[in-house]
């Protein structure tokens, strides 16, 4: 055992008034726990990513990470039943004189044991093969009782053509997927917001994995179609969207872009208008995670504010040719740029986005 190194790191009366609390001193941050007249101190940094444990809470004598749920003892700093074999630093505690005392020079080691990396984590490079195009639904209707979707229908078409010319094809519909709204972890701290996604790696039956797999590993083009709802995307698109997140986000954190030499199109359909502020939106959403776009990048149809005879939009695009050229010749035109960008393989892995840099919390661990 090292020469002990007793720190004052607080008052009895201010470290036990509440069961967590954060402490750095000398350099180093701890997290403090207080329950049953006993202390415990730990590392504040959780093993996944480093996490403030100090900002977490109690669950019976485990602390919570705050950013994903990590749980370790309180004063052994050993991992919740099923992770046992994992450690955080813990540091000897006791009381002298109404002030809390930690030795410094000697904690127990930190233990991460190795965890078999997600599917999704692998390298993102390019199988052989031929082109590959993904239709992305987003509209949502009853399985039980469907209807007539004008978005889906388009799609369909754009898909068909594609591979009627050779590519690989695939579609996703949202509707189909069981996947969890976004939790909000970049708002927690931008390096809370993993890839892959922290929901993913943490449950098994979040489907998103299905999107995320196509979009950075499987897709060279994407064609996304929405309807309009009340002047913007379907909640279903923005649902997805909020998910999407951790893509860019690894950007954000570690200078990686996911998304190289990969080309998105947009099928809008709406019974009312606002065409061109969806089309905004989704172009902008999607230039930030890295996609390009070719000439003339979306399609839409729209009679305009004052049609609400659903009967009639539903006639008018389940029987346009000009719709279904259009959708064909939008999937030539995403799969002909994604032809000439994996030929020239000139997009880079890494980007300056100008200021767009996060920075870990200052004395994580």
């Amino acid at each position: 055992m090292t020469q002990a190194k007793w720190t004052d790191i607080g008052a009895l009366e201010g470290l036990s008034a509440q069961p967590v609390s954060r402490v750095r001193i000398d350099g180093t941050a701890l997290a403090v726990t207080f329950k049953d007249g006993v202390f415990g101190v730990v590392s504040n940094a959780c093993n996944h990513v480093g996490g403030p444990l100090g900002e977490g809470r109690l669950d019976g004598d485990y602390v919570v990470c705050p950013w994903h749920g990590w749980k370790y003892h309180r004063c052994s700093g050993q991992g919740e039943p099923g992770s046992e074999t994992d450690f955080v630093p813990s540091y000897p505690v006791k009381v002298e004189n109404g002030r809390v005392m930690v030795d410094l020079a000697n904690a127990t080691p930190r233990v991460k044991t190795p965890h078999a990396p997600h599917p999704l984590a692998r390298p993102v490079t390019r199988a052989p093969g031929p082109l590959r195009l993904l239709g992305l639904s987003t509209t949502a209707m009853d399985a039980q009782n469907p209807r007539f979707s004008g978005s889906d229908h388009v799609l369909k078409a754009a898909v068909d053509a594609a591979a009627a010319n050779g590519a690989e094809t695939k579609t996703i519909k949202l509707n189909d997927l069981n996947f969890r709204t976004c939790e909000g972890y970049y708002s927690k701290a931008a390096h809370a917001c993993t890839w892959p996604c922290s929901i993913t790696q943490m449950d098994s039956k979040d489907q998103m994995d299905q999107v995320y797999e196509a979009l950075v590993h499987w897709a060279d083009a994407i064609i996304v179609a929405t309807p309009i709802r009340w002047g913007a995307a379907s909640s279903l698109y923005f649902k997805m969207a909020e998910r999407l997140n951790c893509v860019q986000n690894a950007i954000t954190i570690q200078n990686r872009v996911l998304i190289r030499n990969k080309v998105a199109g947009f099928i809008i359909i709406g019974g009312q208008d606002n065409i061109q502020s969806v089309a905004g939106q989704m172009l902008g959403f999607f230039g930030e995670l890295g996609y390009v776009f070719p000439q003339f990048p979306y399609i839409a149809h729209s009679r305009g504010w004052t049609h609400e005879d659903m009967e009639n939009n539903v006639r008018i695009v389940a029987h346009s040719e000009e719709l279904r050229k259009g959708a064909e010749e939008l999937a030539e035109r995403c799969l002909g740029m994604a032809r000439t960008l994996i030929d020239k393989d000139e997009a880079p892995a890494s980007i300056e986005r100008g200021g767009r840099k996060a920075h870990r919390l200052i004395g994580g661990d």
